[in-house]
């Protein structure tokens, strides 16, 4: 039997121990969010309250999403139900019996964050939104999101939904993992139709980061009442990639560009500015 060599067994203690105690990431930018975690290529560089549980508005429909193109046939179309059609906030104006396909249920729901699409969606994948919400809560177990808790499919406030800048940014990175996610939420703009091509919906991304900021290739946006504006962004140049979550973010657009020109120049000598 072939032996691990005792020096290479040391190191690699050393190293998980190292890698146990990194730094947290500095907060560079006070007071521009409540919570907020910067990443560039993987690496967070940072952050303020990352690990503070708070409402996280419509990025919940970023796991969302992520189960229906886990478990979903995207050609498959959909029948709206009732509860559905009944959803408040953002909405298409579907009705009880409308029927769409999957993918174009799914481009509403991470471009226009229309909650009877999304609700659509969570009863077509598990028979009803409380089995689905049981299914968010199960994959967020899987992928290590200890201060997350869903208690809807759209992110409608309660009090037993939540989650942490550090939780949706791994969310985040999972979600654009998957091909069919990142090309979609990187769409400037969609039109999708019901099955019957009886009702037309134009869809434009509610990300405003899309097709205006160099680089941006999605990922969400979110609001309501109690969240506040909020925003996972992520956008691409020469190969360096960078994340950011920004939760309860009164000027979230004004303030993510130059954040994220900030993170683009880190570690290339240029020094960041505060927002």
């Amino acid at each position: 039997m072939r032996r691990c060599p005792f020096l290479a067994f040391c190191l690699g203690i050393l190293a998980t121990v190292a890698g146990a105690d990194v730094p947290e990431p500095r907060d560079l930018f006070g007071e521009v969010a409540a919570a907020y975690l910067v990443k560039v290529d993987g690496r967070e560089v940072w952050a303020r309250n990352p690990d503070r549980p708070l409402p996280p508005g419509s990025l919940t429909k970023m796991m969302t999403a992520l189960l229906v193109l886990e478990r979903a046939d995207l050609g498959q179309v959909a029948t709206v139900s009732r509860e559905a059609s009944r959803e408040t906030g953002t909405r298409l104006g579907l009705a009880p019996g409308d029927r769409m396909s999957v993918i174009e249920l799914l481009g509403a729901t991470l471009l226009d964050s229309a909650n009877d699409a999304c609700h659509a969606l969570a009863d077509h994948v598990a028979g009803s939104e409380k089995r689905f919400v049981s299914l968010m809560n199960a994959r967020a177990r899987e992928m290590g999101l200890s201060n997350t808790r869903f208690a809807n499919a759209c992110g409608h406030d309660d009090p037993g939904l939540y989650s942490t800048a550090r939780d949706l940014a791994r969310l985040a990175e999972t979600a654009m993992g998957n091909p069919v996610f990142a090309k979609m939420s990187g769409l400037v703009e969609g039109e999708i139709s019901t099955a019957d091509g009886g009702k037309t919906f134009l869809l434009e991304n509610r990300n405003l980061l899309i097709g205006s900021y160099p680089g941006a290739k999605g990922v969400k946006t979110g609001f309501t009442g109690r969240a506040g504006k909020c925003l996972a962004a992520f956008a691409e140049r020469d190969g360096k990639r960078v994340l950011l979550v920004l939760l309860n973010a009164p000027d979230r657009w004004w303030k993510a560009g130059p954040i994220l020109d900030a993170a683009f120049d880190h570690g290339s000598g240029a020094s960041a500015g505060t927002p």
